[in-house]
């Protein structure tokens, strides 16, 4: 990550005083707030048919009698007026019926498209079960079938073809606010690589995530596929495909679309933060290092994968009694999230008074050709940092001279905390863990890679071969394991303990950017949160259940870093939980009334 500091700074001032486009959207509402009682109301400018069409608008058979007068409903509903709570358990019972994860997925995407207000009623109540079915692991299925599973947009599609009409695409958004913005291109999802068009539905997922685990505003969340093409092959010859047929877009073309991009929403939107998500790994570090300082953003990939390892890693250090400063981490897999969780523990090592040369002796990464060496072929400039001195490895003994694998640095390194970020399966070998653990009480093993069919290792072996010793925590959710007669958590580190109170943080301290100190806050505030009642093998991440009261914590560590790091205006907390209230949204509709301006 690029380097806080005076330039940072200057680069902020630079683009503060860039010009603002304030043209309004198409939008069909605007909020306002009732004098008397002060509740927000939504002030409509659509009736009949067309409200019923909008799902970030429709009540269904909630609208009330005074609202079905006055909105043109009259006739267009059944008679009986039911509230969010019995619509919910009808919909619920609808939901089991379905059979498959694929299924219940279809079912609660077209509630979303028919009534967005109830769909994310209906999986707050029961987060646990649904969240993974909208989100990972199911998603990745969904994104893989795009085209043939398509039923209708949601987002905005920005392809290559139609640059010239950026400003004008942005304005077609209908909501007259924007908080955040997720963005792809599309390259990299999860284990799955280049999905092309298909890739929107990880933004839209993620903005979902947004409202459901921080109660941000679903109305002001916009995700955008940038389509610069692709280079699947399948997708390629797929006479379905719905994105833009061609090759993937590289170089100065590529470059000049995203600054397009990055400046419309500047322009359009200069309080949105911007969320970088699923970028390939030659230009995601490149264009959060390019845009960081000019426009509030994230990359999720690198900064929530790390925070949340942050935070299991201190559960695990906890755990095991030891300190970061004592740790030798090997981390399988230098892409932009291993890099980006080397980051974070090369940090907590300094934090806890370890010199940096020292800190970066301690950590150690491989790619898909091995041990990163400084004479490496094609390094990126992110991973030279971890790129060792042939000297470092000078003695040791090699099952294959011409490539240092996996198996070779346990031997020779003896690790502590062994992370996988390789989307490798199995990666993590029976004699690689044994190794490691003959050499060390507690070894910290974390398989991050998903989904569960990329996974280094399972959880269950990774107990069996250490005899129970093993610190686990995994990228995708799994199963319960059985283990010496108990039933075993295993921790889940799951980006959506991160991103939702990360970019509320910054909404609500009005930050000019997101800093490494700010990404490091979040994953030390969510390490409060992890069980420390003295069980060797309970989880080292909360459950999904606190996720939301986390993600309010987070939200407020992250706001009080930006202040103290010169990125937001002093604050007070109760000043900062004002503003998340200003931005939440309740769970439950509000009272409707004709817009008369």
């Amino acid at each position: 990550m690029s380097a806080d500091g005076p330039e940072a700074a200057r680069r902020i001032l630079q683009a503060s005083a860039m010009p603002r486009r304030n043209v309004p959207p198409l939008c069909p509402y605007r909020l306002a707030r009732d004098p008397k009682t002060g509740e927000t109301v939504v002030e409509v400018a659509v009736t009949g048919r067309a409200l019923l069409g909008l799902a970030c608008l429709n009540k269904g058979t909630a609208f009330t009698e005074e609202e079905r007068r006055e909105l043109g409903l009259l006739g267009l509903l059944p008679h009986r007026v039911l509230p969010i709570e019995q619509q919910a358990q009808r919909m619920r019972r609808e939901y089991l019926r379905e059979s498959t994860d694929i299924e219940r997925h279809l079912f609660l995407s077209a509630l979303h498209d028919q009534n967005e207000t109830l769909f994310l009623r209906l999986v707050r109540d029961h987060l646990t079960e649904m969240m993974p079915i909208i989100y990972t692991p199911v998603v990745g299925e969904i994104v893989r079938q795009y085209s043939r599973l398509y039923r209708g947009s949601r987002g905005l599609y920005l392809a290559y073809p139609d640059r010239d009409r950026m400003d004008e695409i942005l304005d077609h958004w209908m909501h007259p606010v924007v908080d955040a913005v997720c963005v792809t291109d599309g390259e990299a999802i999860l284990g799955l690589g280049d999905q092309g068009a298909g890739g929107i539905a990880i933004p839209i997922a993620k903005l979902v995530v947004y409202t459901l685990l921080a109660g941000v505003r679903p109305h002001g969340l916009m995700p955008v596929m940038l389509d610069v093409g692709t280079d699947n092959p399948e997708l390629l010859e797929d006479p379905l495909y719905l994105g833009w047929r061609h090759e993937r877009l590289r170089g100065e073309a590529y470059d000049s679309f995203v600054d397009q991009f990055v400046q419309a929403v500047r322009r359009r939107w200069p309080g949105a933060i911007l969320h970088w998500e699923d970028f390939g790994k030659t230009n995601a570090r490149r264009l959060l290092d390019r845009y960081r300082w000019e426009i509030c953003s994230f990359n999720d990939d690198i900064q929530g994968t790390a925070a949340v390892a942050l935070a299991a890693l201190i559960a695990a250090n906890g755990r095991a009694g030891s300190s970061f400063r004592e740790q030798r981490a090997v981390v399988h897999g230098a892409g932009t999230a291993g890099v980006g969780i080397a980051d974070e523990i090369v940090a907590a090592m300094l934090r806890e008074g370890l010199p940096e040369s020292e800190a970066l002796d301690r950590v150690w990464l491989l790619n898909s050709r091995g041990l990163l060496l400084e004479d490496s072929p094609g390094l990126e400039p992110f991973q030279r940092r971890y790129a060792k001195p042939r000297a470092a490895v000078s003695g040791w003994r090699l099952a294959d001279p011409a490539r240092i694998g996996l198996e070779d640095v346990v031997r020779n390194v003896h690790p502590t905390v062994l992370i996988g970020t390789s989307t490798q399966a199995g990666a993590f070998t029976e004699p690689i863990v044994r190794e490691m653990a003959s050499r060390c009480s507690r070894p910290i093993v974390f398989p991050l890679s998903n989904p569960d069919s990329k996974a280094e290792a399972r959880p269950e072996d990774l107990l069996r071969w250490t005899d129970g010793r093993a610190l686990v925590a995994t990228g995708t959710p799994f199963p319960d394991v059985p283990f010496q007669g108990r039933s075993v958590r295993i921790g889940n580190c799951n980006n959506a303990f991160v991103f939702p109170g990360l970019a509320l943080g910054a909404i609500a301290s009005r930050a000019r950017a997101i800093s490494d100190g700010m990404v490091s806050a979040a994953g030390i505030e969510i390490g409060k949160w992890i069980p420390g009642d003295g069980d060797p093998l309970g989880p080292l991440m909360p459950a999904l259940e606190d996720a939301r009261a986390i993600s309010r914590n987070v939200a407020i560590a992250v706001g009080l870093a930006a202040q103290r790091e010169g990125l937001a205006e002093k604050a007070s907390v109760d000043e900062l939980e004002r503003r998340i209230a200003e931005v939440s949204w309740t769970g439950g509709y509000h009272r409707y009334r004709r817009w008369s301006g």
